[in-house]
């Protein structure tokens, strides 16, 4: 290595350094055409009127029903579209804003091998006519003005069955999900419709939750007070059977989705003491704390913390010990807290108690207590209760920095990363969604846990334990979990699942998520722990776990813990020390330092059966191994410094990436011309180089079952990064990135030196690639375009989102680890030249 990589010197922050071009994505050719194949057309079409007919005399059995009930909206029947066996229906089609005709929930059914499509959607009275004039179009083979067909053949030869929506049909979640007998009465998560129309527009929100608990009124329907608001949807709890469910579904009729909703799992269990009172005391008399107005605090939410702890007191007020739990006691019985605030602050005690170097803290603690135990948030939503916490924190003190910790999770997985309520909630107050983005909030939160005791399968169980909800949510740093520990005391029986360096037996995954329309989690692991093992099987060992602060301080001072908990805790430590150097950076700069500052060990590497000096590994490998372990593990020296040969320039900015003129489109694309330190990279020719790139950025949820249709997006807005390739001028450049630039398309070539490439690094909202290869090569790769993709500001008008701007950060590495060379001093001298050439004019 090489002497000169001392990470010892600021990074270079270069903000709004870009310069601002209008863009247009280049076309990459689309898809084949839909072939749906043809129906007799007389006799499709009078079977599919014969079921609107059907649905028709539900809807006057619904008038008679409710012809007492005083609705401001007025009645409506959510009706059920089947389509035919492995035939892709126009879904969207069956929806029409004008005549209040919404599309509630699309989703597909796998039966032997055969793919069905269900959509349903919201009619009002009288405008079923709608598809009956759509069937009418069919049987005529109607013809617009130029000739061409507008028979709507495509969509009608595609629908199999119309009918009432059933409650099957609105059911969002795994069948696993649904109670043992239909007759308990459980709490259930009701989706309303809710769309959000323009300033100039009312939108009929009140009118609409009104009408709802009118009707679950009149079916004796238990509901809950706390609602979560999205862009289009207003999320309810409510306490019934399957069967009243079943029974009044018709009734129910602006209920878009019905979901499983999301209880806390058990709080991991204390363990036996391991040291004595009197460490702690030497501990604090080495403790050196750095604290000034501006120093962050790391909020723990969570079961509250016993801030008496010796250990933590120095970091606490009492003012800054929180609850919004029923008992109004902030103080932490259950003990999980109280040991996530000890590893905020110490990190794992194990370390700074077996030395007697100062220890040096810049940062603070605060917390929140949201659950005393499971049961707590029955008929609450835990995205309300989440928002709640945030709000009575920044209450009370509105102006602090902080980063919030949340080693919760609902013990389950995600639907194979599917939004949740909880998660979607988390991602409006990351991107701070109701104050129009002004104070946006980095949160770390634990991927969740597999069960590693017992007959565990080391890896392959956790490869099959997918991330848990919230975790699944873009904004935040989601925390997965590796192991050094793998040193045993000499009288133990067992020995380590995990190899030092691996995948911690208790991380969770999202191996087998879909790919297309999920980010890449978790972001990064931090230490887990890990378990031993023996003929029998697998169990919990102090040796092999983190050592922490016991809520129960006067009976013993500290306590072990472990999986993805801690691990959450130590990176709200890490996101805190960063802060605490560079007090002005953005949540999602912060954010992008972590993982941009991530490496794979070895012994990652080898899940995928590769090494790091591996020059040719598959993408799709690569892909795999993100989804195992993230980035990997931070560097707090690389997120915190530059050296001579390793350098990072780091960029705030913002863009607005769309403008409606006769109809929504892209706007802008920025293109850096980064201080590029052309001279020294050339001068080592033919060396092994780094170039690292991050883009991160929040953006606004939208959450439905139709996030899997380009126009009910998720994300507000996606951006992208390219960087300019060897041989290809500025001009060609531009060329292929933008189809706005001026002169022939420039053909898109993959570069191959890319660790994942442009089809697998865009997922989520915050996107890292790496790219390897020669000093020469990289010495002409200098400029960097941010642009655009699509997202709801672009396709759903009436939101009146087109016009926002978009906050980004861009963080760009340089690295030469193996040869004595000074990129850092060349760069330094060209921002100089750069900042005088500004002041003479």
């Amino acid at each position: 290595m090489a002497s000169n990589n001392n990470y010892n010197k600021p990074h270079f922050f270069l903000n709004s350094s870009a310069s601002s071009h209008e863009f247009t994505s280049p076309s990459r050719g689309g898809s084949s055409p839909i072939v749906i194949p043809p129906k007799d057309r007389a006799i499709h079409s009078s079977k599919l009127r014969y079921d609107i007919q059907c649905v028709d005399s539900d809807l006057s059995s619904i008038k008679t029903r409710l012809k007492d009930a005083d609705l401001e909206m007025g009645l409506g029947i959510q009706v059920e579209f089947e389509s035919f066996p492995n035939v892709e229906m126009a879904v969207q089609s069956l929806a029409n804003d004008p005549k209040g005709i919404i599309l509630h929930n699309v989703k597909t059914i796998e039966n032997d091998g055969q793919q069905t499509t269900i959509a349903t959607a919201y009619v009002p009275e009288g405008k079923l006519s709608f598809y009956e004039k759509k069937l009418q179009d069919y049987e005529e083979f109607k013809k617009n003005a130029k000739g061409h067909s507008s028979d709507h053949q495509k969509l009608i030869d595609s629908i199999k069955s119309i009918r009432s929506a059933t409650f099957n049909a609105l059911w969002a979640d795994d069948n696993v999900f649904l109670p043992k007998s239909k007759e308990d009465k459980i709490w259930w998560e009701v989706w309303i419709a809710t769309p959000r129309k323009s300033r100039q527009t009312h939108d009929h929100y009140q009118e609409i939750i009104s009408d709802f608990m009118a009707l679950a009124r009149m079916a004796e329907i238990e509901i809950s007070h706390s609602r979560l608001r999205f862009p289009e949807h207003t999320v309810i709890q409510i306490k019934a059977s399957q069967t009243d469910l079943e029974n009044n579904i018709k009734f129910l009729f602006r209920v878009s989705e019905i979901r499983h909703p999301k209880v806390t799992a058990e709080f991991f269990d204390s363990m036996e003491p391991i040291e004595q009172v009197e460490w702690s005391e030497d501990l604090l008399n080495r403790l050196d704390h750095q604290i000034s107005p501006t120093s962050p605090y790391v909020c723990i939410i969570d079961s509250g913390v016993n801030s008496d702890h010796p250990l933590l007191s120095p970091f606490f007020n009492t003012s800054d010990q929180m609850t919004i739990t029923p008992d109004d006691d902030a103080s932490d019985s259950m003990g999980h807290g109280t040991a996530m605030a000890g590893l905020a602050i110490w990190g794992d005690l194990t370390e700074p108690l077996s030395t007697s170097n100062k220890t040096v803290i810049s940062h603070r603690l605060e917390s929140v207590k949201t659950l005393r135990f499971n049961g707590d948030n029955a008929g609450t939503s835990l995205g309300v209760i989440t928002t709640n916490a945030v709000s009575t924190v920044e209450i009370n003190n509105p102006t602090r920095s902080r980063v919030y910790s949340m080693s919760l999770s609902s013990g389950q997985g995600t639907d194979r990363g599917r939004p949740s309520s909880w998660s979607s909630a988390m991602d409006m107050l990351a991107v701070d969604y109701l104050s129009e983005g002004y104070y946006p909030r980095l949160f770390t939160v634990c991927a969740g846990n597999t069960d590693p005791l017992g007959d565990h399968s080391y890896p392959d169980s956790n490869y099959l334990s997918e991330v848990h909800d919230p975790a699944q949510a873009w904004n935040i740093l989601t925390v997965g979990a590796y192991t050094d520990k793998d040193q045993l005391s000499e009288e133990c029986d067992y020995s380590p699942v995990a190899p030092r360096g691996g995948i911690s037996p208790y991380s969770t995954t999202s191996l087998f998520w879909d790919r297309k329309n999920t980010p890449i989690k978790p972001d990064v692991v931090f230490e887990g722990g890990n378990v031993g093992k023996d003929d029998y099987g697998c169990v919990g060992i102090q040796d092999l776990q983190l050592l922490t602060t016991n809520n129960d301080f006067v009976q013993r001072q500290f306590q072990c813990t472990n999986a993805t908990s801690a691990a959450t805790a130590l990176a709200a430590r890490f996101a805190a020390q960063i802060k605490s150097q560079y007090h002005e950076l953005w949540p999602e700069t912060i954010r992008a330092l972590i993982v941009h500052s991530a490496e794979w060990t070895d012994r990652m590497y080898s899940l995928i059966s590769a090494k790091r000096s591996d020059t040719n590994i598959k993408k799709s490998e690569m892909a795999k191994l993100v989804r195992k372990v993230g980035f990997g593990v931070p560097n707090l020296n690389k997120a915190l410094n530059s050296a001579n040969n390793s350098l990072s320039l780091v960029i705030q900015d913002e863009l607005q990436p769309y403008t409606k003129e006769k109809s929504t489109k892209t706007k802008d694309m920025h293109l850096h011309d980064l201080p590029w330190p052309i001279h020294e990279l050339l001068k080592i020719g033919e060396a092994d180089v780094e170039l690292t790139v991050t883009l991160s950025y929040f953006i606004e949820p939208n959450p439905s079952s139709k996030n899997t249709l380009d126009k009910y997006n998720y994300a507000s807005h996606q951006l992208r990064f390219d960087v300019k390739h060897y041989g290809e001028s500025d001009e060609q450049f531009m060329r292929r990135v933008n189809a706005k630039a001026d002169g022939d398309k420039s053909e898109s070539l993959e570069d191959s030196n890319w660790l994942l490439g442009k089809s697998q690094r865009h997922r989520g909202s915050i996107h890292k690639d790496i790219w390897r290869g020669s000093a020469a090569d990289l010495a002409s790769r200098g400029k960097i375009a941010v642009y655009p993709a699509t997202g709801w500001w672009k396709t759903r008008n009436a939101h009146e989102k087109y016009n926002s701007q978009a906050r980004y950060s861009l963080i760009v590495s340089l690295s030469v680890p193996e040869v004595e060379v000074d990129l850092y001093s060349e760069v330094q001298a060209l921002i100089n030249v750069e900042n005088k050439s500004l002041v003479e004019v």
